[in-house]
């Protein structure tokens, strides 16, 4: 008996897209970002199979420009990338966030076709696993002027240049100009995020290169991938060094080694703003000077204590008190203890002796 086919009348070539992703997801996302998930969507649903050489060609975009679109919508959890034991990219899997509650795990789609390519092989695997291993580093490769001339040559590249060189006002050197590609390449900043980051710093005064790269390596480490969670994040920042300074008295705008004291409190003790109010409150009850450095004592204190609520540093206290408690004497002896320990002026007490 001969195969046959089967039609559907009423077949229509439409690719379907998650109200979600239009009305959570579609306003953070540059054009690159929305043109390359919308395209991997068409794919999966026609079951094609493509890759990051031909996503590059058809929207006339480098390869690392499409591996940076990706990583993003990996870091929103909207797709993973898989990869081979070589590290090669081998398949995009898409995943459905639409009935994922709080907490959940992320409900696999069918994936995408794998993608054969040469691409971006040289570049390390940026899967879940392996980017949370990596995050912490974000170390800075060593560019080549190769990687240089192809960085300024990109059409949106030039674009970022010629703004960061407007803020900071002078011509970038090539030091600098190899930090923004580390943003770009490494930490996988989208070239609206690198215009905010450099707009952020330059208008709190910072245009050195080291302090912007800090700022944006804490962006990275906290996950941040769109100028919208940077402003967020920075006004939460901004609102507790300034809740700080006035918990210690202090009415001026913070110093650097003053929000640098902050910093540390928060992201390297990682303690939360009730902990670090009741150092404030001790410090001001104890000291009227250098109050900043008398927290940061108590703090570090704690941290080695390995404080984590309000009430392991009760634990702390009590364990103190119970250190400085003397240990008791023999009656006899109290006497001649209490006399030893007076602290009395000798001369002031001969003075008066020969004057009698």
């Amino acid at each position: 008996m001969s195969r046959f086919t089967i039609y559907q009348d009423n077949y229509a070539d439409t690719t379907i897209v998650s109200n979600l992703f239009i009305d959570e997801y579609m306003k953070d996302a540059n054009d690159a970002q929305l043109k390359i998930y919308l395209y991997l969507l068409r794919m999966m649903s026609a079951h094609l199979s493509t890759s990051v050489s031909d996503i590059a060609d058809k929207f006339n975009h480098t390869e690392k420009d499409v591996m940076r679109a990706l990583k993003y919508w990996e870091k929103n959890r909207l797709l993973s990338l898989e990869y081979d034991e070589s590290k090669t990219l081998s398949g995009i899997r898409l995943l459905d966030v639409s009935d994922r509650p709080a907490g959940a795990d992320i409900v696999s789609l069918a994936p995408v076709v794998p993608l054969p390519t040469k691409a971006a092989l040289s570049e390390k695997s940026a899967s879940p696993a392996s980017f949370a291993e990596d995050r912490p580093a974000f170390e800075k490769p060593a560019y080549t002027l190769d990687d240089l001339k192809e960085f300024k040559n990109n059409e949106e590249t030039a674009q970022i240049l010629f703004v960061a060189e407007q803020y900071i006002g002078k011509t970038l050197s090539p030091s600098e100009i190899k930090t923004i590609l580390f943003f770009s390449d490494k930490l996988g900043f989208s070239a609206d995020l690198i215009d905010y980051l450099i707009e952020y710093c330059v208008e709190k005064g910072k245009k050195d290169f080291r302090y912007i790269e800090k700022v944006a390596i804490g962006w990275a480490e906290e996950g941040i991938t769109t100028p919208k969670q940077a402003a967020k994040a920075a006004r939460k920042y901004d609102k507790i060094v300034y809740d700080v300074m006035k918990a210690l008295g202090k009415t001026s705008s913070p110093t650097k080694t003053e929000a640098d004291y902050v910093n540390k409190w928060i992201k390297e003790y990682g303690f939360t703003s009730d902990i670090i109010s009741e150092a404030c409150r001790r410090t001001v009850l104890a000291v009227d000077k250098n109050r900043f450095g008398y927290a940061d004592s108590i703090l570090s204190n704690w941290h080695a204590g390995n404080v984590r609520h309000k009430a392991d540093i009760k634990l702390m206290d009590d364990a103190f008190a119970r250190r400085k408690t003397p240990a008791r004497t023999a009656p006899g002896n109290s006497q001649f203890n209490q006399f030893m320990q007076n602290d009395y002026d000798f001369d002031a007490l001969e003075r008066e002796i020969l004057s009698n």
